[in-house]
C-alpha cells in the first residue's frame, strides 16, 4: 500500500474540515439581528456542518458582526489569536468592510482585513439569513479548494498586521 503524500493528505483534510466548522459569534453591535434565524428549523445551518460555540480555542470560524471599534479591535485580535490553526475569519454586514452607518466616525474601524486576515465579508446591512448560508457555503468551498488560508498569511506577515495594530490601539 502506498504512503499518501503531503498533497493528498491535506486534500482529504480540507474535504471534510468543511462540514464541520464551529463558529465564535464575536457581536459588537447591530450584527446579531439576522444572525439567529440561521440556526432556526427553517435555515438550519447545522445541516451545513456549522455550529454556534463558545470558546475560541475549539472554534475554527470567527465571525465578526456589527462595528469594530478601537476598543472591541483589541478583544477581537485577541480572540483570533487564541483560536487554533486553520481559522477562519467571516466579517458580517457592512460595518467590518467599511464601518457601514458609523463610516465617519473616528473610533470605529474600517477595513476589518487591515488588522486581522479576513476569509470572507458577508455585506449588507445586515446581510439576510439565505445570504448568510449562502456566505458559509462559499467559506466551505474556499477550504475543500485550499484557498481559505487567512491564518497563513497572518504569519506571513505579521508585522503588516502588528504594525496596523499598533497605530490603532496605541
Amino acid at each position: 500500500m502506498e504512503k499518501m503524500t503531503e498533497q493528498q493528505f491535506r486534500t482529504i483534510g480540507n474535504m471534510l474540515r468543511k462540514r464541520s466548522l464551529w463558529m465564535l459569534h464575536y457581536c459588537t453591535g447591530c450584527g446579531s439581528m439576522e444572525l439567529p434565524a440561521v440556526g432556526t428549523s427553517r435555515y438550519d445551518m447545522e445541516r451545513f456542518g456549522v455550529v454556534p460555540y463558545i470558546t475560541p480555542r475549539q472554534a475554527d470560524i470567527l465571525l465578526v458582526t456589527g462595528y469594530v471599534n478601537t476598543k472591541t479591535l483589541r478583544r477581537i485580535v485577541t480572540v483570533y489569536e487564541q483560536m487554533l490553526d486553520p481559522k477562519y475569519v467571516v466579517g458580517f454586514g457592512s460595518c467590518p468592510i467599511n464601518g457601514g452607518v458609523y463610516w465617519d466616525s473616528y473610533a470605529v474601524i474600517k477595513q476589518l482585513d487591515r488588522y486581522i486576515p479576513v476569509d470572507l465579508y458577508i455585506a449588507g446591512c445586515m446581510p439576510r439569513p439565505e445570504a448568510i448560508i449562502t456566505g458559509f457555503m462559499h467559506l466551505m468551498e474556499l477550504i475543500d479548494k485550499g484557498k481559505a488560508t487567512g491564518y497563513k498569511r497572518y504569519k506571513e506577515n505579521l508585522e503588516y498586521y502588528k504594525e496596523n495594530q499598533r497605530k490603532v490601539l496605541e
